[in-house]
């Protein structure tokens, strides 16, 4: 189900899975390791990366006291989710060209891979939510009831997440009844299209939290300009005093959302396993890349973050480049 090396002998018209192979799975005939690729080797540094770099975002929260409002607490779910989506493209190359593939490799890989991408998902749903209510209730969002509901939410996606990721391992797969397989094995077309279903009802909902947070940041704009004299119709202080700017991150954040999720969404509900599997890993390949993208547009944009992250490096770098100052 993840994107990898493609020139393992693989006709794209056949609709064969390339990762996989028939021939490999014979049990008659001994395995052999493909050769390492391209593909793998980016499989391999992509996953690597993916989860260093969730791994840092996660630390950062948890070892900062000051870090516990709901946003932290979104961002913490969203950096797990997406640093098991690493964990899962590691594991996905380890058991393509360490070890030999089986059964209980796919479902393993696979579940991984769903539930990180559902909790990723949902928690990214979660932070547009967060950005609405604290524009529109900002003078009560953010109280230790506001945390309290935040982690109760964020419960329920993760064991929503963990029920869904165990799907295939539970027997909702195609790994004895390769007719009912979906674009991605070992799921089942029905799996896979309530799966994806389920994605575009998130993507639709995080977009309309996205339109009510424009709406309230117009209506604050105005408000402002009303207050300082300004005629209603001329909105030219609010753009040059920063909302401008706002909306072209919002448009950026929106545009990579819509481009890393939609693409696997459509293309799960409308293909099936005779479709080439070349235009399932292309899909893939965004959705996956969103974790890797997600720290730089959420965590790392936050200046709470980047303060304590900044301070951390000054700590560690400060005795390597002044060492007379600490006895070296």
């Amino acid at each position: 189900m993840i994107l990898n090396a493609s020139d393992l002998g693989w006709d794209e018209s056949s609709g064969a899975d390339p990762f996989f192979p028939v021939d490999q799975l014979d049990n008659s005939s001994p395995y052999e390791v493909p050769p390492l690729t391209v593909w793998g080797v980016a499989l391999c540094v992509s996953g690597t990366l993916i989860a260093t770099e969730n791994a840092i975002v996660i630390t950062t929260i948890l070892a900062t006291p000051s870090l516990r409002a709901p946003v932290f607490l979104l961002l913490a779910s969203l950096g797990l989710a997406d640093l098991l989506a690493g964990v899962a493209l590691i594991l996905h190359f380890l058991f393509l060209f360490c070890v030999e593939p089986s059964d209980w490799s796919e479902l393993l890989t696979s579940g991984l891979l769903v539930t990180s991408l559902t909790a990723s998902l949902c928690s990214l749903m979660g932070v547009a939510l967060d950005r609405y209510l604290s524009l529109s209730h900002a003078l009560t969002y953010g109280s230790g009831q506001s945390r309290r509901r935040a982690a109760v939410l964020l419960l329920l996606v993760w064991l929503g997440a963990c029920v869904i990721g165990a799907g295939p391992a539970m027997g909702w797969h195609c790994l004895g009844e390769p007719d009912s397989c979906s674009v991605a094995r070992p799921l089942t077309r029905t799996y896979l299209s309530l799966l994806c279903g389920g994605f575009l009802v998130v993507v639709m909902v995080t977009l309309q939290l996205y339109a009510g947070i424009c709406r309230v940041a117009r209506r604050h704009a105005h408000a402002i300009a009303t207050q300082r004299h300004f005629l209603p119709a001329n909105q030219s202080y609010a753009n040059k005093h920063g909302s401008g700017r706002g909306f072209s991150r919002l448009i950026l954040v929106l545009s990579v959302f819509v481009g890393c999720w939609m693409p696997f969404s459509l293309w799960g509900l409308l293909g099936d396993a005779s479709s080439p599997p070349l235009y399932t890993y292309a899909t893939l390949a965004p959705a996956a890349g969103s974790s890797l993208l997600n720290p730089i547009l959420y965590s790392l944009r936050n200046k709470d973050i980047r303060k304590v992250l900044l301070q951390a490096c000054t700590d560690c770098c400060s005795p390597l480049l002044y060492p007379e100052l600490f006895g070296g």
